[in-house]
């Protein structure tokens, strides 16, 4: 059993860089922008299995060429369960 975190950031871009900031995004493993603006701000989902994996994302969306601000707006950890046998869990 292990961790599963998923967190979303507004970022902000230069609007005259927003479309490469978008694509350097997309092309990050567990990143995805479900949703930008062309005034410059982009909705970010991050997904990873461990804290420290979504931190260095953070990071790396921060570092971007045209990047002016990211601000985390919500984040989430699940414990990660093997499925069920089948017939487990069931008293006969």
């Amino acid at each position: 059993m292990g961790e599963f975190h998923v967190s979303s950031l507004v970022v902000h871009a230069a609007a005259d860089q927003l479309r490469v900031v978008e694509q350097a995004i997309s092309a990050m493993d567990g990143a995805e922008v479900p949703a930008s603006s062309e005034a410059g701000k982009l909705v970010v989902v991050v997904e990873g299995d461990t804290r420290n994996t979504l931190l260095d994302k953070f990071e790396a969306i921060r570092a971007l060429p045209g990047v002016l601000a990211a601000t985390l707006v919500y984040h989430q950890t699940d414990d990660e369960e093997e499925p069920a046998q089948a017939g487990e869990g069931v008293e006969q």
